[in-house]
């Protein structure tokens, strides 16, 4: 006898897919340097808070795409791991744990790894999952090589992570308010 599929486990899957594939797709435009991919990822209003900045999506990317080009790295990757997503109607709540790597100019180059979590709302509107709330959460960063114990303690720019319910991951819903000059 073959088992009739669930028509709402399925859609839950598929919304849940859709979901990951939008997270890869950033990650692969900013790797790429690829404007348009990265901003396919998110909603054209949405703002991403990363701590050092915080701005609507495409000024976001722009922004980082600049400082890269600029030679703040050589190469850089972004490596997705544990992914999280709390689906309610058109509304996901989402946790991705990242892990980024970078080498700067240098002699040597320096490399240098960073991990924590993208914290999202996610939203479909017109039939299409994308970012309407991104918190970047550095759990820690730090040189390899040479190794600066210093750089080892995350910088607090959005908030230390903790370990219970008060840590930003349980925001519902997650609001980032836009900066004033927007």
């Amino acid at each position: 006898m073959t088992a009739t599929p669930d028509p709402a486990a399925l859609a839950q899957l598929i919304d849940r897919q859709a979901i990951l594939d939008c997270v890869n797709r950033y990650c692969c435009g900013i790797d790429r340097l690829d404007r348009e991919l990265a901003l396919s990822a998110y909603h054209a209003d949405a703002i991403d808070d990363h701590g050092h900045i915080r701005a609507r999506a495409d000024i976001f990317v722009d922004f980082v795409i600049a400082r890269h080009r600029a030679g703040l790295t050589l190469s850089h990757q972004h490596h997705i791991t544990s992914h999280v997503a709390e689906i309610v109607g058109d509304v996901a709540h989402c946790t991705t744990y990242y892990l980024y790597s970078t080498t700067a100019p240098g002699d040597p180059p320096a490399l240098s790894l960073h991990s924590g979590r993208y914290i999202d709302r996610f939203e479909r509107r017109d039939g299409r999952w994308a970012i309407a709330a991104r918190v970047c959460l550095v759990e820690w960063s730090g040189a390899v090589s040479p190794v600066d114990a210093a750089r080892l303690i995350p910088p607090p720019a959005t908030g230390a992570a903790t370990r219970d319910h008060s840590d930003i991951q349980y925001r519902r819903p997650l609001i980032v308010e836009a900066p004033p000059e927007q």
